[in-house]
């Protein structure tokens, strides 16, 4: 008998240890759904700046006219699965463009949302895929929190669709909702580890060559902090403990949780107002919302509601759902259906499951084995291989890694006139060999920079010829004496921030005939 009674005693600690160890995991990756709600708005906001942003290039980017043909795309690229892919012409872009921007609204106000998260991942796809030369790391963040957002319930509150809720769920913890915050925190285990390869970033110097960049990087507040390097050491200390520390991010609940998600933001803010590197900061930020606790939300509804801010948005939000129509759904089919029916609600219940658990969790390893793979720790069996390349989830994370860069500089395209005269067929100028005075001078927008770089690298030789037929085109297109032909140069400056005399070391990329049909290389 005391055998017996000492067994159920184990059986009972165990059953008790499971369960409570099971609570915590729950507790971790259990997301607000005011969290969420606003999760969704950031990022239906993020997809229409971004559209913003980038419609200032679109004929550049993504047109036939452009840097980068379809001719000279599909010839570079083996395989390219894109909507943007149909037309060269301007307009049939400004459509798609328009088209996204409904589907991106659709998602702020939570109208459809799971359709319009689709809808909004698979046009985003599509517009990266129609020229990769301009993507950068907040490009690929944002694709991937659209693809985790397919699988979380974004629709509960604040939206349009939280008619159909009669009493919200405080919170959901599900295999959706850890991926979103484990993805997070793979970043930036990721990135530290890559960072831990180089030397710059534990020894106090990575912030001060990045601030060094004046011609790629620093703007505006960046311009004053690179004056004083003893500061921007600390700061190279302080993001380098704060990536170590990132794992906290899941371990900590509550009030700590919301104070290290709170000192990444202020990071990454921080970033937005010293570095040109686009919307970057605003998509970690947006993908670090769901890590604030219901304490944090509490807070900010008291808030609302004391400065008369929940009235008003209830209002405009009942508006909205007079004015929008709601539509059948699957809940809609009556109890006692036929047998037809019947076997649709079947169907669709066991495709729930397949889409709502199966999915996230096939996912959710591939991405854990593919942030593996980009540090060197494993690799990703070629199915899973082909999975991430499809969803376009392959991930690798170097920001600034292992080291910042060491060479800063500009572009210059001189180019040679019909009537003998010569011109900066880049910047449509006269041209200056000297320094640029301003950072517009260099790069007009933050895509340009990042195209530019690209066309720099080694890997990218072509995109010199397309880039040079490009100039050629749009000079001619615009002037009444035409362009005969240029060359392509890149002014070299070895990035030393305790170096007051850089020496300029200009590379000739390209040299190029504005006469005749197009060239690839």
């Amino acid at each position: 008998m005391q055998e017996r009674t000492t067994s159920s005693d184990v059986r009972r600690r165990l059953s008790e240890t499971v369960d409570r160890l099971s609570a915590g995991i729950a507790n971790r990756f259990a997301i607000d759904t005011r969290a969420l709600a606003a999760f969704r708005i950031a990022l239906g906001l993020l997809l229409l700046t971004d559209l913003a942003l980038r419609s200032r290039n679109l004929e550049a980017f993504y047109t036939d006219s452009g840097v980068l043909p379809r001719a000279a795309l599909f010839s570079d690229y083996s395989t390219v699965y894109s909507l943007h892919t149909l037309s060269g012409e301007a307009w049939a872009i400004a459509v798609l463009f328009v088209v996204a921007a409904v589907f991106a609204a659709a998602m702020t106000v939570g109208y459809r949302t799971r359709l319009a998260t689709v809808c909004s991942w698979l046009l985003l796809l599509s517009l990266h895929a129609r020229n990769p030369m301009v993507l950068n790391g907040g490009d690929t963040l944002l694709r991937v929190l659209l693809f985790w957002a397919i699988f979380l319930p974004l629709g509960e509150r604040w939206a349009v669709d939280a008619r159909r809720t009669d009493e919200p769920r405080a919170t959901v913890s599900n295999v959706a909702t850890m991926a979103l915050l484990l993805q997070i925190v793979a970043m930036y285990v990721v990135n530290a580890i890559h960072k831990s390869r180089g030397d710059m970033w534990f020894n106090g110097e990575a912030v001060v060559y990045v601030f060094s960049l004046d011609y790629q990087f620093t703007f505006l507040l960046g311009d004053v902090l690179a004056e004083y390097p003893e500061l921007l050491r600390v700061m190279t200390y302080v993001w380098a403990a704060l990536l170590v520390s990132s794992p906290l991010l899941i371990v900590l609940t509550g009030r700590p949780r919301a104070a290290l998600a709170t000192a990444f933001a202020g990071m990454h803010l921080g970033m937005l107002v010293t570095m040109r590197i686009g919307i970057f900061p605003l998509v970690v930020v947006t993908a670090l919302v769901p890590f604030y606790p219901p304490v944090v939300w509490d807070s900010v509804t008291a808030l609302a509601t004391r400065i008369g801010l929940t009235g008003p948005l209830h209002g405009a939000m009942s508006r909205l759902r007079t004015l929008l129509p709601e539509g059948p759904t699957i809940e809609d089919l009556p109890t006692a259906a036929p047998a037809p029916q019947r076997l649709l609600t079947v169907g669709v219940a066991r495709g729930r499951t397949l889409f709502s658990t199966i999915l996230p969790w096939l996912f959710l390893t591939l991405v854990v084995l593919s942030n593996a793979q980009a540090v060197g720790y494993t690799d990703v069996p070629e199915p899973g291989e082909a999975a991430l390349e499809a969803t376009e989830t392959t991930q690798s994370w170097r920001m600034f890694a292992p080291e910042p860069l060491g060479t800063d500089g500009w572009f210059l395209a001189p180019a040679e006139l019909e009537n003998g005269s010569e011109v900066d067929a880049l910047h449509r100028s006269e041209v200056s060999w000297g320094p640029p005075s301003s950072h517009e001078d260099v790069y007009p927008t933050t895509r340009w920079r990042k195209y530019l770089s690209n066309v720099w690298s080694g890997d990218n030789e072509n995109h010199r010829s397309y880039l040079a037929n490009h100039l050629c085109e749009r000079w001619n297109g615009d002037h009444e004496t035409d362009l005969e032909r240029l060359d392509l140069y890149y002014m070299a400056q070895p990035s030393e921030p305790y170096n007051e005399t850089e020496s300029v070391n200009s590379i000739k990329l390209q040299e190029y005939s504005c006469d005749g049909e197009f060239v690839q290389d």
